[in-house]
C-alpha cells in the first residue's frame, strides 16, 4: 500500500469495515479512500480486487459507505432506518452481479463479473450490510464509545458488550487518556 495514505482499519465484517474508510467522523475526519486507486487497494485487501475504478465509481462507493453508516447507526440506536440510506443500499445491491464461489479449501470467495467489477464489489458490500442491518447474523450493531469516532461496528463478542470499533486505535486512545488522567489526579493529591 502507498505510504502517503493512512492505514486501513480492517474488521471482520465487510460492510462495517467499509464504513471505516472514513474515520474520526466526530473529530478531524480521516478519509482513507481519497482516490479511485485507494478504493481499488481497499477492495483488493478485502477480497474484491478490481482492475480499474473511475472518479464516478469512487463517488458511488462513498455514497454507499455513508448510507451504510447512516443505516447501521440508526439500527444500533434502534431508530427508524432513513429511507434515503435504504434506497442507496438497495440500489447498489441490485446493480451488483457477483457470484459467491466455494474454494477447494472450503472458503467463500467472490467472483466479480467482467463488465463492471466495481459495481459488483459494491453490490457485495451492500448485500453484507443488508444481512447485518436486517439482523440475519449472530451479533449486534453498536457505536464506538470514542467521542471523536462513534463508528458503527458489528459486535460478535461472546458477551456482545464491546465498546470500541477497534481496540488498537480507539480503545487504546481512550485507555491511555484514562490512565493519564488518573496519573495526573494521583500526583496532584500527593502534594
Amino acid at each position: 500500500m502507498p505510504a502517503e495514505f493512512p492505514d486501513f482499519r480492517l474488521g471482520t465484517e465487510l460492510a462495517t469495515s467499509f464504513t471505516a474508510t472514513l474515520t474520526e467522523r466526530r473529530g478531524t475526519a480521516v478519509e482513507r479512500i481519497p482516490t479511485p486507486r485507494r478504493l481499488m487497494d481497499w477492495l483488493a485487501v478485502s477480497g474484491l480486487a478490481v482492475d480499474s475504478c473511475t472518479a464516478v465509481q469512487l463517488a458511488l462507493a462513498r455514497e454507499l459507505r455513508e448510507a451504510i453508516h447512516t443505516a447501521a447507526t440508526a439500527a444500533a440506536t434502534q431508530d427508524a432506518l432513513p429511507a434515503a440510506a435504504v434506497r442507496v443500499i438497495n440500489e447498489r445491491s441490485a446493480q451488483g452481479r457477483a457470484a459467491a464461489v466455494l474454494t477447494s479449501d472450503g472458503e467463500r470467495r467472490w467472483r466479480l463479473g467482467s463488465a463492471s467489477r466495481v459495481d459488483d464489489a459494491l453490490g457485495v458490500i451492500a448485500a453484507d450490510a443488508i444481512s447485518i442491518i436486517a439482523g440475519e447474523r449472530a451479533g449486534r450493531l453498536a457505536l464506538c464509545a470514542s467521542p471523536t469516532c462513534q463508528a458503527a461496528f458489528f459486535d460478535t463478542s461472546q458477551s456482545r458488550t464491546r465498546r470500541w470499533c477497534d481496540m488498537n486505535t480507539c480503545g487504546n486512545r481512550q485507555k491511555k487518556a484514562r490512565f493519564n488522567a488518573n496519573r495526573r489526579n494521583g500526583s496532584g493529591s500527593a502534594t
